[in-house]
Formats: structure tokens, C-alpha cells, sequence
């Protein structure tokens, strides 16, 4: 199918072929005629799916047409990084069009945010910032005729639901509301009987997996090695570009000045960084200024960042759904790519969690010159009364 099928505006075609893109992904394909028939919605893809252009492309599609004045299209997103994502991908395929959005989140000019508002026909916003606004009363939504609610399923984890009941409150006239999730859970099942109207409903694939074109592996190490492990690993001359995730922020500064210091251009992200920095981070990234990008969990999730061809968990994440969407920033539209876990055996329980949510057993590898302790294939999972883990979204998460 060609997104000429898909009844899409001339301009709104012509943006998708400056694009360079041909052919819709599969949750293009099932979310934009649904979109495009005014009807609610929730969707939920695999990363690297598609997602933004599923609510963009109808979105401008709409505006265009109405010839739209004021704000009238609201997207809600979790984090700052994602926002100005979709941001920028609006600002690329409104070429064609009269049209304009603002993205306003936290750690950037109140004024200038202020100012741009002005003229704008859609507010990218995180929550936290967006009610400073209303509150303010520099930003109206009154005229919101569309609501895009990103990444539910992140929102609910990082605790945006009473901000979020805040916000769809103040818009008081009738309104087309749309959902997209990387995963859908009790929470965000809540989330949509409280905001849509009889939505329809959009899965593809299977949400709880990874795509196939990943190849996963487990290299198994003692805490002491693995950052000699890394760097042995980065040496590797098909590791063109990678993300390196860790637990928390000071771990993440300590292995990027790691790096640098053994030669590799390496540069941090993570939530205790300004906001100018994490962009700057995230641009030089993408140019290729840097070649591995250290993160936190502040980066797993809805980035879209090109050609990355590895991804390596330094530490192994919290839940298999963090370890899923860490790994979805390799091999994205389709293009392949790889992720390496590097395990120690203290991590052997996380790993039989997410290994018995996959529903497979992944590779094991060994490094020449380290020493593998053994990890075994079926981890049990055992607590004692006085240590049972908590749920994931009751943990505190690094950021």
C-alpha cells in the first residue's frame, strides 16, 4: 500500500515524499483512516513502529483542511526529549503547510514560550510545564479540537495522571481524542475508559516483544570487568554508533568520563543535566559528533534516533518492558541492529524475568580474555519474606 491510498491531502503527500518515505508502516496504515473519521482511538505498536507519523500525518491532514487559527491540537508527551521530537518531526512535514506548533516543556524560556504560542495551532507539551501555563493563563486550550495523549503507558509510570485529568478538564468543547502506547496495561486500560468515547482500537504486533531484527545477547561478567568489557566490546569495528544504559545518573557520568579518557568520544544524558545539554547530547549524537551516548532510562523510550547500530546494557533494567524499549533504539523502521546485556551474576533474576517474558533464552556469549562467570539458562526467581521485590512502578527510577 502507498500512502496515496491512504486519502490523505496533496500537501500532506507531498511532505511524506520530502520525507523520503514511500510506504506506511503497518500502524500507519491501521491508525490514520481511523483518525482521519473524527473517531476516538487507542493504538499500540512496538517500537520504532511509526507512531508519531500515525498522529501527525491526519493531524496536519485535518488543520490544513479546517484552515485552522488558534490552538487546536494538543499532544501531550512524557518526557522533554520525546516532545521535542515530535516537535521537530511537525516542524518537517508542516513544510508544505501554513501551520505551526509550539513545544513547551520544562528547563527552556517561560517567555519565549509565551511568545511562540502566539500564531501556533498545536502545543507539544510535557504535563508539568503545560499546567504552569494554564495557570498562568498563557495558554488556552478552549479551542482544542484534537487531544494526542504519547507514550500512555510512560506517563502512567512516571506519575503524570493527575496532571493529566488537570489538562483534558480545561478543554470543555467536544473533542477527537487519540492514544498510542507501546504497551497496554490495566493502567492505561483505566486511562482510556476515562478520556475516549467508544474508541476503536489499533494493535500491531506483538507489543510485549522486540522486533525480530534485533539480535540479542547475554555476556556474562563480574561486576569488576565490565567496564573493561565495554570497551573491549567498543573496539569491535562494527560498532558504529551505540547507547549505553545504566542505572542511575553518577553511573553514567562515571563511565562517560571512562570513556573519553580511553579515547572513545562519549557524551551523557540523563535527568540531573539541563536541558540545553541533554539537546545538545542528543544533536551531537545524531551527527555523529559522538559515538556512544551513555543514558539513564530518560532515553529509552519514544527517541527516535537513526542508525543506531547497538545498544549495550550496562545494567540490566528494572522490568522486561524497560529492557524492550532499551533495546528498540537500535534497528528501527525495519533496519536491523544489536543489543548486548552485560550480566553479572547478582542480575541473573532480572535476567529470568525478562527472559521468561520474551518466551525464549538468550545467547550467551564469552570475551577472549575475560574470565565468564556462570549465568545460568533458566534463572529461578526466589525471594526470601524479607526481601520480595517490589513492582517496578513502585521503585524509584533513575532519571
Amino acid at each position: 500500500m502507498s500512502f496515496s491510498a491512504l486519502d490523505l491531502s496533496s500537501e500532506v503527500l507531498r511532505s511524506v515524499r520530502d520525507r523520503g518515505h514511500h510506504e506506511p508502516t503497518a500502524i500507519q496504515t491501521g491508525a490514520i483512516p481511523i483518525v482521519l473519521s473524527g473517531r476516538d482511538m487507542v493504538a499500540t505498536a512496538g517500537t520504532g513502529s511509526g507512531k508519531t507519523a500515525a498522529f501527525l500525518l491526519p493531524l496536519l491532514n485535518r488543520l490544513h483542511a479546517n484552515k485552522t487559527t488558534g490552538v487546536s491540537a494538543l499532544i501531550l508527551a512524557p518526557t522533554r526529549e520525546l516532545a521535542a521530537q515530535i516537535g521537530h518531526e511537525f516542524e518537517l512535514l508542516s513544510r508544505n503547510h501554513r501551520l505551526r506548533a509550539v513545544v513547551i516543556v520544562g528547563g527552556e524560556s517561560m517567555s519565549r514560550q509565551i511568545h511562540e504560542v502566539r500564531g501556533a495551532q498545536v502545543v507539544v507539551a510535557c504535563p508539568g510545564r503545560l499546567i504552569d501555563h494554564l495557570e498562568r493563563g498563557t495558554v488556552k486550550l478552549d479551542r482544542v479540537e484534537l487531544v494526542v495523549i504519547d507514550e500512555a503507558d510512560r506517563l502512567l509510570d512516571m506519575g503524570f495522571l493527575p496532571q493529566l485529568r488537570r489538562i483534558v478538564k480545561t478543554i470543555h468543547q467536544a473533542h477527537q481524542t487519540l492514544m498510542f502506547s507501546a504497551t497496554m496495561n490495566h493502567g492505561v486500560e483505566q486511562v482510556a475508559r476515562e478520556f475516549l468515547r467508544d474508541p476503536a482500537r489499533v494493535n500491531i504486533g506483538e507489543v510485549s516483544a522486540p522486533p525480530t531484527s534485533i539480535k540479542q545477547a547475554i555476556y556474562p561478567v563480574t561486576q569488576d570487568n565490565k567496564a573493561p568489557m565495554l570497551l573491549e566490546l567498543l573496539k569491535r569495528s562494527e560498532v558504529d554508533s551505540a547507547i549505553v544504559f545504566t542505572r542511575t545518573k553518577s553511573r553514567a557520568d562515571r563511565l562517560t568520563k571512562m570513556l573519553v579518557r580511553n579515547g572513545i568520544k562519549a557524551v551523557a544524558i540523563h535527568g540531573d543535566r539541563s536541558q540545553s545539554q541533554r539537546n545538545a547530547a542528543l544533536a551531537g549524537f545524531r551527527k555523529g559528533g559522538y559515538r556512544v551516548l551513555v543514558a539513564t532510562d530518560i532515553a529509552a523510550r519514544g527517541l527516535d534516533i537513526p542508525d543506531v547500530s547497538h545498544v549495550i546494557n550496562f545494567d540490566m533494567p528494572d522490568s522486561p518492558d524497560s529492557y524492550i524499549h532499551r533495546i528498540g533504539r537500535t534497528a528501527r523502521m525495519g533496519k536491523s541492529g544489536e543489543a548486548m546485556s552485560l550480566v553479572t551474576p547478582e542480575e541473573r533474576i532480572t535476567l529470568g524475568e525478562i527472559e521468561r517474558s520474551l518466551g525464549e533464552k538468550l545467547t550467551r556469549v564469552a570475551v577472549e580474555g575475560f574470565a565468564a562467570p556462570v549465568i545460568p539458562n533458566k534463572a529461578r526467581m526466589v525471594y526470601s519474606s524479607s526481601s520480595r521485590r517490589q513492582p517496578s512502578r513502585n521503585r524509584r527510577r533513575a532519571g
